[in-house]
């Protein structure tokens, strides 16, 4: 079970009005409120967290572990996608890693693109799109846990069934 994860838009709200605060792990602090969203989703339900984000190729897995734990964030293992040397906007990034590597687990997007909109219907049900002034809500926390432990369940029912 996993979390496609962007950073912008969704821990880091995006207010043109005020300059993130910067921590001396040279990367931005997250909203408090997102904290606690993607805290409870982590706690509910250990899923991995695989980075999406543009910033992903900005620190190492061992510093972004370091960061989330930095912000209190409960993470036991960390991944990103792939470099994005093609430039791919984030919807065919997505794509591509989900035909390359087969995907099989339960996972949720919590993203702020809405390009992801254009996702094909059954990844689209796994978005959980936030607005970038906003970001991560307990709201979307809930949806989010309900989302997994709904796939969970059926894949279970699956299993059963084979």
């Amino acid at each position: 079970m996993f979390i496609l994860l962007d950073i912008d838009g969704v821990m880091i709200d995006a207010s043109p009005w005020k300059r993130p605060e910067i921590l001396e792990d040279n990367f931005m602090n997250f909203n408090s409120k997102s904290t606690a969203a993607l805290s409870k989703i982590m706690d509910a339900t250990q899923a991995e967290i695989i980075l999406t984000t543009s910033h992903k190729d900005s620190f190492n897995l061992t510093q972004w572990k370091s960061i989330f734990k930095k912000r209190n964030i409960p993470i036991t293992t960390i991944k990103k996608l792939p470099k994005n040397t093609e430039n791919l906007n984030r919807k065919d990034e997505i794509l591509n890693w989900y035909f390359t590597n087969k995907i099989e687990d339960n996972f949720i997007i919590i993203d702020d693109d809405k390009s992801l909109n254009l996702l094909p219907e059954f990844l689209k049900e796994k978005l959980i799109l936030t607005s970038a002034t906003v970001g991560l809500t307990n709201y979307l926390a809930d949806i989010a846990i309900e989302n997994l432990n709904k796939q969970e369940s059926v894949s279970k029912m699956n299993e059963i069934l084979v």
